[in-house]
């Protein structure tokens, strides 16, 4: 198995002791749960967005968010990382959270874009040449003729399960509630 493939597979698993360590430094505030979860809501916008608009496997997505980034669910992923590291109110946390998604994700956006090239050969790579594979551009890539599943679609939200990181996020939110509740004197 190759690093890359390891950190693709096992990325959400290694995720579940790093969040037992980030909470144990947590030291949440009122105030920096609020701030936390607006940013948080703004990364759950990207994502929600992202994953209405994604076929995964079937077609190459170049529209909606993916018209500025080729990783909106990825760019949305960081904005909510930044979010939880704000709530969390810890350097320690914060730093773990953000080392974590840097190497992680920068590994798996690389892989999956070899997978995309291999799947999708040239259209991949007039797309990948005009839109940055993270940091959004200003204008939107155009799609000389989008395809009929370019708008976004709720019921593509579903299958996609994004809702799952609505949940995650909330139930952090809660759990930081409840520590800075328990650690109040």
């Amino acid at each position: 198995m190759s690093a890359a493939s390891f950190f693709a597979r096992w990325r959400v698993r290694l995720s579940y002791p790093l969040a037992i360590i980030v909470l144990i430094f947590a030291r949440p505030t009122p105030k920096s749960i609020v701030i936390g979860a607006l940013a948080g809501a703004l990364g759950l916008l990207v994502r929600g967005l992202a994953a209405g608009h994604l076929h995964k496997k079937a077609v190459l997505t170049m529209t909606g968010p993916y018209a500025y980034t080729r990783n909106p669910l990825y760019l949305g992923s960081a904005i909510l990382t930044l979010g939880a590291a704000i709530a969390l109110n810890s350097w320690i946390s914060a730093a773990l959270l953000c080392v974590y998604f840097a190497v992680f994700y920068s590994i798996v956006m690389r892989r999956e874009e070899g997978e995309l090239r291999s799947q999708h050969g040239a259209a991949f790579d007039e797309y990948a040449r005009t839109v940055p594979l993270f940091f959004p551009r200003w204008i939107a890539h155009r799609v000389a003729k989008p395809a009929a599943s370019a708008a976004f679609s709720f019921a593509q939200y579903k299958k996609n399960r994004e809702y799952r990181a609505v949940v995650g996020f909330l139930l952090l939110l809660v759990l930081l509630l409840v520590i800075w509740r328990l650690r109040l004197p």
